[in-house]
């Protein structure tokens, strides 16, 4: 049998082509379609394409085993995602996340997108589940969905509208971006995301402003503000702000070194705060932060200070009397080696009775957590680390320990974890 030459085999590729656009141009001549039509066909398939070929697919799958020494089965008041006590003494999947993305482009009137989705344990704790994906407590997702837009003011004006994470802190939702695997108490007093619209700006390479304004100020998506007692106003919605600072070149040393602020203010909506014990009433969060440069190189400070009120919650002291929390971190990073990183983080939380456990004896509630991660690189495209964190009550209450049908007994908690999460 002979054997097609190069240019037969060429016409039989192109054949159907050919002869779907002998077959287009026929109707077309025959008045059947338009050539404008045909026009605009071809250019909508060149913007599909063009737009595909610019998205991007990226994500993670995270694991862990964690031990908790004792026989107490009890969850751990102040911590996320590592809390519970379902997690403790054995191994878990966290969570798998998947991101489809389009970034901005160059172009003076760009847009873009992003759609994160996580899936497993670690998606039920952020109450973003939509009735019609997973329902409430689903282990189905939404964690962010927005679409960007970069306008040609100045320096460029970006928008994004949809649900996005909350602007500020000095941690991040996805562990893998974190430098400890567990989260700190001011992580979990923080806001963690909201639907609505934020502008940001980049005055200049020192300075970035930001402001939005969301629904509610706590994370469900869609979620309207509520009022116990009373209707909520059409103005009354979550505002923010955000400034960060950058070190310029001039700074010696210091270049590089970050000042940040972030204030979030709004009603909250009582699903995602316990119904009644936390009341659907204001809530105001200010954070402040930062990270140095030391002249030891590898080594990288931060500090963050975070401070909530609310008025008036549930389990407040007295009717009508405002709640608090505040929380002072402090880390540290040191990369020894390419592949060997070691991270260490202090904090102390204060808050009114009954913010992080149920009340205790002291009236008040003073927490201390230390923690320690080594993280090493051995594989492509995986965190590997080990982690051991102690918590310690400063009062007289006793909130770690027990059982999960009746707390307490301890004033003090030590974890230890690995954490295994593979990028991609």
């Amino acid at each position: 049998m002979n054997k097609c030459t190069e240019r037969e085999l060429s016409f039989r590729r192109e054949a159907p082509k050919i002869h779907s656009n002998r077959w287009t141009l026929a109707l077309a001549g025959a008045g059947v379609i338009s050539f404008g039509a045909l026009v605009q066909a071809e250019e909508a398939k060149s913007q599909v394409l063009t737009a595909l070929s610019q998205t991007t697919l990226s994500g993670y799958v995270s694991t862990s085993g964690i031990w908790k020494p004792g026989t107490s089965n009890a969850g751990i008041p102040g911590r996320a995602f590592d809390a519970a006590a379902s997690k403790h003494d054995g191994f878990n999947l966290d969570v798998v996340s998947l991101t489809v993305a389009k970034p901005l482009s160059e172009g003076e009137w760009s847009a873009g997108y992003t759609a994160q989705l996580w899936f497993g344990p670690d998606a039920v704790a952020f109450n973003t589940s939509a009735p019609n994906l997973a329902g409430a407590g689903g282990d189905l997702a939404v964690k962010q969905a927005y679409v960007e837009l970069g306008v040609p003011i100045g320096n460029g004006l970006n928008f994004k509208i949809g649900h996005f994470n909350y602007i500020g802190g000095y941690e991040v939702p996805d562990s893998g971006d974190d430098l400890n695997y567990s989260r700190s108490y001011a992580w979990t007093l923080e806001p963690a995301s909201h639907t609505g619209i934020l502008a940001s700006y980049k005055v200049s390479d020192e300075l970035t402003l930001a402001t939005g304004v969301a629904n509610s100020y706590n994370n469900g998506v869609n979620w309207r503000a509520a009022r116990l007692g009373g209707p909520v106003a059409e103005s009354e919605k979550t505002y923010m702000g955000q400034f960060i600072l950058t070190a310029p070149e001039g700074f010696g040393c210091l270049k590089g070194a970050t000042l940040s602020g972030t204030v979030v203010t709004g009603l909250n909506n009582p699903s995602g705060s316990g119904g009644s014990a936390l009341s659907a009433g204001h809530f105001t969060c200010y954070q402040i932060g930062g990270t140095v440069p030391t002249p030891l190189e590898g080594l990288v400070i931060g500090a963050s200070y975070d401070y909530m009120d609310a008025a008036p919650l549930g389990f407040a002291p007295a009717p009508n009397k405002s709640a608090y929390a505040n929380a002072a971190t402090l880390y540290t990073s040191y990369r020894a080696t390419e592949k060997l990183r070691l991270n260490a983080r202090g904090e102390y939380t204060s808050a009114t009775g009954g913010f992080w456990y149920a009340p205790g004896p002291s009236g008040g509630e003073e927490l201390l957590g230390i923690t320690g991660t080594i993280d090493y690189s051995l594989w492509a495209n995986v965190v590997s680390r080990l982690e051991c964190r102690w918590d310690h009550s400063l009062t007289g209450d006793r909130p770690f320990g027990g059982t999960a049908a009746a707390p307490g007994g301890d004033k003090n908690v030590v974890t230890v974890a690995a954490n295994i999460i593979y990028k991609f």
